[in-house]
């Protein structure tokens, strides 16, 4: 079989101007960037709110099970039912396109395109959230070193600077050396887990935007009083670098679906959606909207019902559930190196984690859950029919579906099972009451959503629950930073595990971003390359294409 890279390139685009015409948009509402990519420059405003589709998944393995490209064949599923239809993604990460993932616009013959570009430098939006990022750490190095004015504390700075690239090798450093301003340690993150990102995917106006960027927390002045990036000024400039950022990009797949990419934020430190204005944007264009949550139901699909629709007002219509037969009996036990082979007690251990998460969609959220099984050739007729079997007991809709291999028509049926769920009426509820306090609200997720008995939290982190309430942050919604391979917060409990308990070691304030991180366990916010990278084997020929790239 071709690459992705090699599908993508034999694929014929059609002008962007051609796949704003179907959305309703004209020459002057977008802003092009060559023939094949724009930012959609005038938001519509008009009352025509679409079907709103949200796609999520078991907890995953390393690889992750597909949800990009299971939400791309839906769509063009959909598409080829003869409905209206629009993707909402994310932008992909320069880091994990380096890195051991790859990139993220999808696979085989459910892709968006221009790959190669998607992947890779795009519009410009990851460079401008870094820029921005990294003006106001400037800016605030600067401030301590010209005498200091707002009395900050060097040794209570929580403001990082950030980069799109995986280098371990900027997790821990030293600024300031040799009289170049006040030495102290500084960590980077990667910019995908920066506040400024996940600022600019919450933001609703441009307006919004600045109000949030000057709201940021920098650090503590040596009263203890919170500083913010307004104390120094920076929001203004700030926002300079990202008015064109906050502008949704559009694209197309290889079958010519419209689809909005815009913003990438990650789905433990943030909430891992694309950005509300994307998403408005596709619900006012389109009579459905595809868009997807990162890593697994507990973590992105959580973050997506609990604090993007409360930030957003929007709620989805359907909530997909992808899932794989491999993952599946990984769950349940299966030796990592013989996932292939036909192992029906494996799986049968493993389908509990898949239930969990349906549960969750039908009775913590009260929205209607079809599982999307993401089809491979080792997949048995007998792992089939137990699944099929087994999902309906625990009732909901499995669909074994194999876009990539046939793109939107491999994703007729589940398009059909979408469409007719989506009819359903249903309305959102919520883990927890934002009024509640931050401590009840983290144990509400834990015991509601991930099947947990509760909540341990350290002292660090009981004083800072207790700080943030006096300041008056203690009404925002709460981020559980935790791994994305378990339920629990033990990467090593499988399936659906019961009895345990979340450890919360620290608590952290993003100001204006205006959510709770509840960090538990160990979570790595600049992560470093493998021994064989992807970098390693992309390159560009002599033609200059660029090769390699998956």
């Amino acid at each position: 079989m071709l690459s992705d890279i090699e599908i993508a390139h034999k694929c014929k685009m059609k002008d962007i101007g051609e796949i704003a015409a179907e959305l309703g948009l004209k020459e002057k509402d977008i802003e092009r960037y060559g023939k094949y990519k724009a930012k959609i420059a005038a938001l519509p405003h008009g009352k025509k709110r679409g079907k709103l589709i949200l796609v999520t998944a078991i907890n995953p393995t390393a690889s992750g099970e597909g949800k990009t490209t299971v939400s791309i064949g839906l769509a063009d599923g959909m598409r080829k039912g003869g409905k209206k239809v629009c993707l909402a993604l994310r932008e992909p990460s320069l880091g994990p396109v380096f890195g051991i993932k790859g990139g993220a616009a999808g696979g085989g013959y459910a892709q968006v395109v221009p790959m190669e570009d998607i992947n890779l430098h795009f519009t410009g939006d990851l460079h401008a959230i870094t820029a921005a990022n990294n003006l106001l750490a400037a800016m605030l190095d600067n401030h301590i070193f010209r005498g200091n004015a707002l009395d900050i504390d060097p040794e209570k700075i929580y403001f990082r600077r950030c980069l799109d690239m995986n280098d371990r090798a900027l997790r821990n450093v030293t600024v300031g050396q040799r009289g170049e301003g006040v030495e102290r340690e500084e960590h980077f993150e990667i910019t995908a887990a920066s506040e400024v990102m996940a600022i600019l995917c919450l933001a609703t106006s441009l307006k919004d935007l600045k109000r949030r960027l000057g709201n940021i927390i920098v650090g503590e002045n040596r009263k203890g009083e919170y500083v913010f990036a307004r104390d120094l000024k920076a929001e203004g400039s700030m926002c300079a670098l990202l008015k064109d950022a906050i502008k949704p990009n559009l694209v197309q797949t290889l079958e010519g679906t419209p689809a909005i990419v815009h913003g990438g934020p990650f789905a433990n430190i943030a909430h891992g959606c694309n950005s509300v204005m994307a998403t408005y944007a596709a619900l006012s264009l389109a009579d459905y909207v595809v868009t997807e949550a990162g890593f697994g139901a507990d973590l992105g699909a959580e973050k997506f019902l609990d604090t993007k629709c409360r930030v957003a007002g929007i709620q989805p219509d359907c909530v997909v559930v992808v899932a794989t037969v491999k993952a599946l009996k990984l769950h349940g036990g299966a030796d990592k190196a013989n996932l292939s082979a036909e192992d029906l007690g494996a799986l049968e251990k493993g389908l509990p984690n898949l239930f969990k998460h349906i549960e969750n969609i039908k009775n913590v959220y009260s929205k209607p859950v079809v599982v999307a099984m993401n089809r491979f050739a080792s997949d048995t007729p007998a792992e089939i029919e137990l699944v099929m079997k087994s999902v309906e007991a625990a009732g909901a809709k499995a669909v074994f579906t194999d876009v990539f291999l046939q793109g939107g028509e491999g994703g007729r049926e589940l398009a059909d099972a979408v469409v007719s769920a989506a009819e359903e009426k249903s309305e959102l509820t919520y883990s927890y009451d934002l009024g509640d306090p931050i401590e009840k609200k983290i144990n509400d997720i834990v015991k509601r959503v991930y099947g947990g008995k509760g909540a341990e939290f350290s002292d660090i982190a009981k004083q800072k629950i207790a700080e943030a309430e006096a300041r008056g942050y203690g009404s925002l919604p709460v981020i559980i930073a935790k791994t994305q391979y378990s339920l629990s917060d033990d990467a090593k409990l499988l399936a659906r595990p019961e009895g345990f308990t979340v450890r919360v070691r620290d608590i952290i304030v993003k100001g204006g971003a205006e959510f709770i991180v509840a960090v538990a366990g160990s979570i790595m916010l600049m992560p470093g390359l493998g021994a064989h990278p992807a970098a390693e084997h992309i390159d560009v020929d002599e033609n200059g294409e660029i090769v390699g790239l998956s």
